[in-house]
């Protein structure tokens, strides 16, 4: 009799496990369909995947049973949590950077080094020297090195190698061959870094408005003009930043940088901004409506357009189209107080004619403002003709 008991209770011990998970499965199944589903993730800093349309096209060949799994993945409950647990997982076993973001000392998250195999940097630098000598315009090249190579001593013990040096060499001699100025950041930005500076954001692949200060000088000497001086700027500094880099490597831990806004009091400034064949119109340089928002950056000059044009009438100095990726946004107003009219032209959204802009703009000055990362792996430079 107590046998049969025992047998009895193993076997109904057996069934636990199985119960447990179809427990934990129907569970997060009416966790799943229950939950609201977002539009955005302020976290990711990117739009989620919506319901796929179902039609017998998409079912047929596939598209419906691909979408709705990214839609599943954007939408799993808890997906944060499950994200951040990943990350501190391969952080534990010792496999840092395993999402391409190195978890680093002092509380930097900084990008793994673009592959040296598989870029485009030579590619985009022979196409701003060839859209250079098409134009005839002075041009003027400052590439931001990466944040990996300038704070270099927060890394990881083993970590891929940062090839700024050679990127940067081969820019700068290609560069001197084609009659463009190049703006070497190499040195002012170590030797800033390591008497205390922070030249980069934690956070985000950035730099900080310390960081375009001193690139604003080092461009100034480049072009012969007179920088404005540090102490005629008013500074603010805004808590909880969270950037982009710490939105793709799930090291939710990580706490929040400071970005720090530099006004110049008698500025005054007027800002036109063209998207889609719409143009706005603003008196400032600084949108404080993004600082409620986790990723502040836009707060300079609004963040991505395809078009951005800033007005000075006071300035002393002439007119200038900059090609440029978003490291330029911060180095804006600083730029504005040495230009009458500086127009930004991003090419990941502008897709007429630069050349025509050139001709129509008739500017004094062309500069190209890159991150040395964005530069190796951007595809848009193509639309530079």
């Amino acid at each position: 009799m107590v046998t049969t008991m025992n047998d009895n209770k193993k076997s109904a011990v057996r069934y636990v496990p199985a119960v447990l998970f179809l427990a934990f499965v129907f569970g997060m199944a009416i966790w799943f369909l229950f939950t609201p589903k977002k539009d955005y993730s302020s976290s990711e800093k990117r739009y989620l995947q919506e319901f796929p349309d179902a039609s017998f096209e998409s079912i047929a060949d596939g598209g419906f049973g691909t979408d709705f799994e990214s839609f599943f993945a954007d939408h799993f409950p808890g997906r944060n949590m499950w994200v951040g647990f990943n990350s501190y997982y391969n952080l534990a076993i010792g496999n840092n950077g395993a999402d391409g973001v190195y978890n680093c000392s002092d509380n930097y998250l900084i990008n793994k080094p673009v592959s040296e195999n598989e870029n485009y940097i030579d590619r985009n630098i022979g196409v701003i020297a060839e859209f250079k000598e098409k134009t005839d315009k002075p041009m003027t090249v400052l590439l931001a090195p990466s944040t990996g190579y300038v704070a270099s001593d927060v890394l990881p013990l083993i970590h891929n190698k940062y090839n700024d040096n050679k990127y940067i060499e081969s820019a700068k001699a290609f560069f001197a061959e084609s009659g463009i100025d190049f703006v070497d950041l190499r040195e002012p930005f170590k030797n800033a870094y390591e008497i205390g500076n922070q030249i980069y954001y934690k956070t985000d692949h950035h730099w900080t408005t310390r960081g375009a200060y001193i690139a604003y000088t080092e461009l100034c000497k480049s072009l012969e003009l007179e920088p404005v001086s540090e102490e005629k700027f008013v500074k603010e500094a805004h808590g909880g930043f969270y950037g982009t880099t710490y939105s793709t490597s799930g090291f939710w831990l990580t706490p929040p940088d400071d970005i720090e806004i530099w006004k110049d009091p008698e500025l005054n400034t007027q800002v036109k901004i063209t998207e889609g064949g719409k143009t706005s119109e603003y008196n400032s340089l600084y949108f404080y409506n993004h600082l409620e928002e986790d990723d502040k950056y836009p707060v300079f000059i609004d963040g991505n357009h395809a078009l951005t044009e800033i007005i000075n009438s006071n300035a002393k100095g002439g007119t200038a189209i900059v090609i440029k990726d978003s490291f330029s946004h911060c180095l804006a107003p600083f730029l504005a107080e040495n230009f009458k009219k500086l127009t930004l032209v991003d090419l990941r959204y502008f897709k007429e004619s630069v050349s025509d802009l050139v001709k129509k703009e008739n500017p004094d000055q062309l500069l190209c403002i890159y991150g040395i990362d964005n530069l190796a792996t951007d595809t848009d430079l193509a639309w530079l003709k």
